[in-house]
């Protein structure tokens, strides 16, 4: 990614060019993920899909990229697509560690982290994501396993997150987590169709 002046020049022209509904259409290009009212057996069956399925959707789409192309980013001043895949597998290890203090404490409060300091860490700048790949496989198929085992009691287990000051349930959050998978897979297929244009 272009650093220097003429990069964040060019950087600062494009967020000055585009306007809020645009950059808000890059940023969520899905949506943002809104709870369903009611949560039965199959919307969550179907959330586990997508969560056990993420890591092989990655590696299909980044199988035809080179290093260089790991470098796009989605939207100005976004992350690329390297630093997408660090980051969920940071995001990802939270969310396990978040699902079993929830399943195995009595309302837990979990630990916040500064996701955006994670990502701009030297590993997470790095443009081989390979380990965290094989990271994602690994966890996703563990993670998966688990859910696919809950208990409709577990399933209403929650956990307390301080930034929001409020409870999440279980099952709840395995609906934020697949929104989570869905969300970012878009963001890589906007930086491959943007092919540089936001670097």
């Amino acid at each position: 990614m272009d650093h220097g002046v003429n990069g964040l020049c060019a950087r600062s022209s494009q967020l000055n060019e585009m306007n809020n509904t645009e950059l808000d259409n890059l940023r969520f290009p899905i949506g943002k993920y809104s709870r369903p009212a009611r949560i039965d057996s199959g919307q969550i069956d179907e959330w586990i899909k997508v969560i056990e399925k993420f890591p092989a959707n990655v590696e299909q789409r980044l199988r035809a990229l080179d290093k260089n192309q790991l470098a796009w980013i989605y939207r100005p001043d976004g992350w690329s697509i390297a630093q997408l895949v660090h980051h969920c597998s940071d995001s990802h290890i939270n969310s396990w560690v978040r699902f079993r203090l929830a399943l195995t404490e009595d309302n837990p409060s979990i630990r916040p982290y500064f996701e955006d300091r994670w990502a701009n860490l030297p590993d997470s700048l790095e443009l081989d994501v390979a380990d965290s790949l094989a990271l994602l496989k690994s966890l996703h198929k563990k993670w998966s396993s688990m859910l696919r085992g809950l208990t409709s009691e577990q399933l209403v287990r929650t956990y307390v997150h301080p930034e929001h000051g409020q409870s999440f349930t279980v099952h709840e959050t395995i609906g934020n987590y697949a929104w989570h998978c869905a969300h970012h897979l878009a963001h890589i297929d906007l930086a491959i169709e943007s092919k540089g244009e936001f670097n």
